[in-house]
């Protein structure tokens, strides 16, 4: 049975008995609470992207505001990709965070590994599945022993602050995949596929995470996030091409995560090259 929505039709929000909406009140009282980060959560039927419905309305907003879509019509990756899914198949939302004086602008990078790093371990959490990173903001998952990325991170500047989107497929079967090497979490074989206990494990452990990050002034090695992020790096040790602005390439053996949240590659020639910018292919393990 197909569980694309129909367009425009009302009965679409429940086409797929499989893919219940979000329960909204039931994730505001979970997650905006006194005392916490999150100030408020909101569900939209769908929306073009998160991310810039987030930080058109940021100027507006104190920190901690999550707006969730059950369906994005222009949701967008790296390097302005499409990110395009079923109604209610995955996790599409943005919050707005401001580290302010206490982290240095320079550090800010991180934000988009740190929610790496969250997004990978409440997953491991709450539906057991191993999810592995590629640098830098790529979430991996095992589909039949094939590596497919089932998720991806975007963050974008406003003024005082950041706004950092999450996009996770879920529910997505083999037929709905965007392309080939996409995955999802059910394709993995998770525990748990139900939207909302993983939406709450994402998010409270986003939360832990920049808490820990803002306490160490953004401190990487302080605050964990570096060692934890190279742990769970596959795209360390691999043999890698980095394609990067301008058009130039780069091939080599990717070897650590650097202060700055760069990847340091080796070449053939020995030399070592860190690359804050650009897209990085897997072309081989490296034994």
């Amino acid at each position: 049975m197909s569980s694309e929505p129909s367009a425009g039709a009302s009965a679409g929000r429940w086409s797929s008995l499989g893919r219940p909406p979000l329960n909204t009140a039931s994730l505001r009282r979970a997650l905006v609470v006194e005392g916490g980060l999150w100030t408020s959560l909101e569900v939209v039927d769908s929306t073009g992207s998160t991310n810039s419905d987030l930080a058109a309305r940021a100027a507006t907003l104190p920190e901690g505001a999550v707006l969730v879509a059950e369906e994005q019509t222009s949701g967008r990756g790296r390097l302005d990709r499409a990110w395009v899914a079923p109604a209610r198949s995955g996790l599409f939302f943005s919050v707005l965070l401001r580290p302010g004086d206490a982290v240095p602008q320079e550090r800010w990078g991180w934000l988009t590994l740190l929610a790496g790093v969250a997004t990978a371990t409440g997953l491991s959490r709450a539906a057991g599945v191993d999810t592995a990173l590629k640098w830098p903001n790529d979430l991996l998952v095992a589909v039949e022993g094939e590596e497919r990325k089932t998720g991806g991170i975007l963050a974008e500047l406003v003024p005082d602050g950041i706004v950092l989107g999450i996009g996770l497929n879920v529910t997505l079967t083999e037929d709905e995949l965007p392309v080939p090497a996409a995955g999802s979490l059910a394709l993995a074989k998770a525990s748990v596929t139900d939207r909302d206990p993983l939406l709450k494990a994402v998010l409270r452990s986003l939360e832990q995470w920049y808490g820990n990050w803002r306490a160490t002034g953004g401190d990487p090695a302080a605050s964990g996030l570096q060692e934890t992020y190279a742990a769970g790096c596959a795209t360390l040790g691999r043999h890698v091409r980095a394609e990067l602005p301008g058009g130039r390439t780069l091939t080599g053996t990717a070897e650590a995560v650097d202060t700055d949240g760069r990847l340091l590659i080796r070449t053939a020639a020995g030399d070592h090259e860190a690359v804050g910018a650009g897209d990085v292919i897997h072309l081989r393990s490296v034994h």
